[in-house]
């Protein structure tokens, strides 16, 4: 049976049984992780998975099943009990949100990439990591070396009964690599890129663009030098954080609480609710003017860009903070709807097994018009931060603390001495409302997150929150926020 006649199947049970709507999203992915060890291979894992998931609506309320079996029986059999629930659902809801899409697309999505990673010999890839993770161990106290490739492809079919039929064909890859220093019963860590690696959508190159091997002698002489470094000060002080750990904070502080349906309370699992309101929408000062993001799902690079979202709604630009000010959320149809706005079309599902909900994509702060370096001009007393250790925020995303791997002391406009444990903490709105410049398009860069949790049972989602380095007046550092 070709897929086009088996969509036609389960859209026809379903409504036999009952569904005012139905949309099936079929999946076909690949996955491979290759991470080596001081000087070992320690993960060679190569999965593959294809199933189908199908959305029932009745009565305004959903129903969702999914299954890998592929006969006529088994079609009937899931979309019928994806209709089963969403009448379950329907019989006792207090309201009923759900509404059929009020578009239907046809088109073709395909990730843009220059080399297909996996068409890249199995042992060159290993070899590229061998020789990487080698570069690390500088230094006797280097104990744990260790360099990593993800590689990601997925092709998806959506159909739905108003007439959408959407095929994506979505490549993402991403690498990195850590050195854990110990010594005389400290341990210190360094990583690069970033906290957790490189991670776009794309091909082999963005393997490449990370330049592990160019970067693993500086990365371990650090991690080795943070030994002996003094440990990061306490009190008021000017900070200049990398762009590895802004985009950590714009997932956390922004990315998560600007989720609608946290907003509107239909969703706490994993990362609490928010302290958006709805009513405050257009009103609140979420920071300064210099403040600007924005959900670009359609961005070249961006982790989470793709043609449609998995309720089949084209992908678009949408301000979330502008200017300060907050203007947008992270929505689906039905939230969206029930807000008066239109979806910003970030519904994802894990895989075909997983109900698709709200998720972050790629949610970027706009690039400013500072070059990186002028940042430190007037800087008298501050410090610089790079690269995410640790992090801790209410479930209300508005008090957070987070720990970085290295800092550098700033003195007049001067990078000087490395401090250890650097921390710093804040109030979400009044930490944003201390920003007062963010580096220009040369410092930006799309940083991927590949294993954000959300909903129970979980789902991962991999997201984007595009950033350059920004600086942040009077914010507090030290051991008064976890040190």
């Amino acid at each position: 049976m070709s897929f086009d006649a088996f969509a036609k199947r389960a859209i026809d049970t379903a409504a036999v049984r009952g569904a005012r709507y139905t949309d099936i999203r079929y999946e076909n992915s690949r996955s491979e992780r290759i991470e080596v060890r001081n000087g070992a291979v320690a993960t060679l894992s190569d999965a593959t998975s294809h199933g189908y998931g199908i959305r029932a609506l009745v009565d305004g309320a959903w129903g969702f099943s999914a299954s890998s079996d592929f006969s006529g029986s088994g079609i009937d059999r899931t979309a019928g009990r994806a209709v089963e629930i969403a009448a379950a659902g329907a019989a006792i809801a207090r309201q009923r949100f759900g509404d059929p899409p009020h578009q239907a697309h046809v088109d073709r999505f395909v990730t843009q990439t220059e080399l297909d990673p996996f068409s890249i010999p199995l042992g060159e890839r290993v070899n590229l990591l061998l020789q990487a993770e080698k570069l690390l161990h500088v230094d006797p106290r280097i104990s744990v070396g260790r360099a990593w490739i993800d590689l990601w492809h997925v092709e998806k079919t959506f159909y739905s009964s108003t007439g959408s039929r959407i095929e994506q064909s979505i490549v993402q890859s991403g690498s990195g690599m850590e050195a854990i220093a110990v010594a005389n019963g400290e341990m210190q860590s360094r990583s690069f890129p970033g906290d957790i690696g490189l991670y776009k959508s794309g091909g082999w190159e963005i393997v490449q663009e990370a330049r592990l091997q160019e970067n693993a002698v500086r990365i371990a002489e650090e991690a080795v030098q943070l030994l002996d470094a003094t440990q990061c000060p306490s009190g008021s002080r000017d900070v200049i954080l990398g762009g590895s750990q802004m985009s950590l904070q714009i997932h956390e502080s922004c990315g998560h609480p600007a989720e609608l349906d946290r907003v509107m309370g239909w969703e706490a699992n994993f990362s609490g609710t928010s302290f958006l309101e709805i009513a405050q929408l257009g009103r609140l000062r979420y920071g300064s003017e210099l403040v600007n993001i924005i959900i670009d799902n359609t961005l070249p690079g961006g982790l989470a860009t793709v043609g449609y979202d998995d309720e089949g709604t084209r992908s678009i630009v949408s301000d979330i903070i502008r200017n300060g000010i907050l203007v947008g959320y992270e929505s689906s149809n039905d939230t969206a709807r029930a807000i008066g706005a239109q979806s910003t079309a970030c519904v994802r599902a894990q895989s075909w097994e997983f109900v698709p909900m709200i998720r972050m994509c790629n949610l970027n702060l706009l690039p400013g018009e500072t070059p990186f370096e002028r940042l430190f001009d007037d800087v008298k007393d501050g410090l610089y931060m790079e690269s995410n250790r640790s992090w801790s925020i209410d479930d209300h995303r508005l008090n957070f603390q987070f720990g970085c791997q290295i800092g550098w002391e700033i003195k007049n406009g001067k990078r000087g001495r490395m401090f250890k444990n650097p921390t710093y903490g804040g109030v979400t709105p009044v930490f944003w409302g201390s920003c007062d410049a963010v580096a220009d398009e040369n410092s930006w860069n799309a940083w991927g997150t590949p294993h954000c949790g959300k909903g129970e049972p979980m789902q991962v989602g991999r997201t984007a929150q595009c950033a350059a380095p920004a600086r942040f007046r009077a914010v507090q550092v030290g051991v008064g926020y976890g040190g």
